[in-house]
């Protein structure tokens, strides 16, 4: 188990240093702090509310991470397959599973990273009011969760092409499909010609959905095992597509 853990543990090191390496990592960052920080203070009309939380904050993220998050996943494989190093991955002393682990693990301690540094604004409507800091806590943990899921759907899809551009595309596709699930227009669409479950069962895979809950305080196990089953899948998946790259 500890040889298995250091050889995850080297790709996920790898891949997180590979973020630093290019300008990736800061643009990203300055970008979604900005982008986080005007969504809540000016298109959240956080002062005319004149409430200390974070609702707007979580509000979007969503869909800031319907953009972001392929934008970080989109070269987790498409770009080993376009330069052609997935051959040379392949043929590491490593399993599949520690290959498609670590480079997931990686983008997801860097989205991490970005979270935390949104924590002024935390501290800022601590300083300004006296808001339900467990709630903003949860909705930390369930954006990250949240963020997950996206990043390994991304993963999954760019295991599937060269082109880090159509890897970005269909992963937004994806997600807004994930997040639209719930929404009435979508169901009232599939609810006069299909079964009430199968009108349920898309509702309930709904991401929006989901995190809505949590940002009101209800963070239940049936969101925990959501977003956990939706990674662990996404990351089955994407082991099954390196294989069959391995057997071409």
């Amino acid at each position: 188990m500890k040889i298995y853990l250091e050889k995850t543990y080297i790709i996920f090191d790898r891949e997180l240093r590979g973020y630093f390496r290019t300008p990736l990592a800061s643009i990203f960052l300055l970008v979604f702090l900005a982008l986080s920080s005007g969504m809540t203070f000016f298109l959240g009309r956080f002062f005319e509310r004149d409430q200390a939380d974070l609702t707007a904050f979580f509000a979007w993220h969503p869909w800031l991470f319907l953009i972001l998050m392929p934008a970080i996943g989109m070269r987790l494989w498409a770009e080993e397959r376009r330069s052609g190093t997935i051959e040379l991955l392949i043929t590491l002393p490593v399993t599949n599973m520690q290959l498609v682990v670590g480079k997931f693990l990686a983008s997801w301690i860097f989205t991490l990273i970005a979270l935390i540094l949104t924590m002024p604004i935390w501290v800022t409507v601590n300083y300004l009011g006296d808001p339900d800091n467990n709630v903003i806590l949860i909705s930390y943990i369930g954006s990250w969760l949240m963020a997950g899921a996206f990043l390994a759907l991304t993963s999954c899809l760019s295991a599937l092409t060269k082109n880090q551009v159509i890897a970005f595309i269909i992963s937004s596709i994806s997600g807004f499909v994930l997040i639209m699930a719930g929404f009435n227009l979508v169901l009232s669409s599939v609810r006069s010609w299909t079964p009430t479950w199968v009108t349920e069962t898309i509702g309930s895979m709904s991401f929006l959905s989901h995190f809505s809950r949590i940002q009101m305080g209800v963070f239940d196990l049936r969101t925990l095992v959501f977003f956990v089953s939706m990674i662990i899948l996404c990351i089955w998946i994407n082991v099954q597509l390196v294989q069959i790259k391995k057997a071409d």
